[in-house]
């Protein structure tokens, strides 16, 4: 069971007096910033762990008390003046949500200089997918303006608060309904003179995972958005005589249906 680190303040989960442990979320530290902790000095991927310094304002008694095992939450070994530290961890025991506004990196300084495709470039299963930024490694994307100090319009953009906050989170998953057709990004793109937001559009202040619209089978004929049939439509699209407005030329596999 996941306990408490805190000055005297109780968990629903655990014993706070088990210094072993390590919560974000006990109602101490999740009353102060981030950065409190977490000083970033360079655009490393991976965090460091707080310095004494950022402890022992609360902790100074187990700092200073013999046999407490808080010392193993960050150090390996305590033997020596200068203890071995871990390695920062790739997973956590807690959830820490992504927030990320797509309209918001859409304008000004904050769209990527190649857009759309500066985060999602990678193609996935045969090109069917682009790949979705996760993990330690999509801070050196997020990095690339995220650098340490940055502000804009006097507001803070490198603390880890910027885009992390203690809630549950759910990555948009690769393989949802939109992929589940005879689609290959790597085929629709500039090559045929395409770019994302020919097919996608973003709209401001909806959740994350509907942020960017996707085309699917029941928007063929929208009355806004574009569809698979503003190319597909027997005249305009490449490919000549190979029937492009065949419907499984696209939809394939014993569940799907023509009528």
């Amino acid at each position: 069971m996941l306990m408490t680190l805190c000055c005297g303040a109780a968990y629903s989960q655990g014993n706070d007096q088990d210094y072993s442990k390590f919560l974000h979320t006990s109602s101490k530290h999740s009353s102060i910033g981030c950065n409190e902790c977490h000083r970033r000095t360079d655009n490393s991927s991976r965090p460091n762990f707080p310095g004494h310094k950022a402890c022992t304002s609360c902790h100074l008694t187990q700092f200073t008390t013999p046999n407490i095992p808080m010392c193993s939450i960050c150090h390996s070994s305590v033997n020596g003046n200068d203890p071995p530290r871990k390695a920062f961890p790739d997973k956590f025991k807690e959830s820490f949500n992504m927030k990320f506004d797509h309209a918001q990196h859409m304008t000004g300084s904050a769209k990527p200089k190649n857009g759309c495709i500066g985060c999602h470039n990678s193609p996935l299963r045969r090109g069917v997918a682009l790949s979705i930024p996760a993990g330690m490694g999509a801070h050196d994307g997020c990095y690339t303006c995220h650098t340490p100090n940055a502000t804009a319009n006097g507001r803070d953009l490198a603390s880890c608060g910027v885009c992390h906050a203690t809630k549950a989170y759910a990555r948009t998953p690769t393989d949802s309904a939109a992929y589940r057709i005879g689609f290959s990004h790597a085929e629709h793109s500039t090559r045929q003179r395409l770019e994302c937001s020919s097919c996608h559009n973003y709209t401001a202040g909806l959740p994350r995972r509907r942020q960017v619209s996707s085309t699917r089978a029941q928007q063929h004929f929208p009355t806004v958005n574009n569809s698979c049939a503003t190319c597909h439509n027997g005249r305009r699209s490449f490919g000549g005589d190979l029937d492009f407005k065949a419907c499984r030329r696209c939809h394939e596999g014993t569940s799907f249906r023509t009528g």
